[in-house]
């Protein structure tokens, strides 16, 4: 199986319940470090980065990717830090393609560091 990151978000069409806590351990595992699940509705993850400017830009590769993937984070953007908070909203829960997302977003972090 593909790493997350190079797998493709899919549209929910709704009708399908959201992961249980069984479902999202090995998810939450795949991507790591600085994820956290909360009340099994939502992933949320704080990126601290050294200036306004980069966290800008991590906001603006964010915003690309959710565009993308039509998939869309809520973002908090503040100096030195971007916060990022995914869910499913149509069926307000966690679904595989909220941790593809996820994995993407790392994936657009380290990018900048190289």
């Amino acid at each position: 199986m593909a790493g997350l990151a190079e797998r493709q978000c899919v549209p929910c069409k709704g009708g399908v319940p959201p992961l249980n806590a069984a479902a999202i351990e090995p998810l939450l595992a795949e991507i790591g470090g600085g994820w956290s699940v909360i009340e099994l509705h939502h992933l949320e993850k704080q990126y601290k980065l050294k200036n306004f400017v980069d966290a800008l830009e991590l906001v603006n590769r964010i915003g690309a990717i959710a565009e993308e993937q039509n998939h869309h984070p809520d973002l908090a953007l503040a100096w030195g830090r971007v916060k990022v908070t995914i869910w499913t909203h149509k069926i307000n829960g966690l679904t595989e393609s909220d941790f593809i997302f996820a994995a993407k977003c790392d994936a657009a972090r380290a990018a900048m560091s190289s």
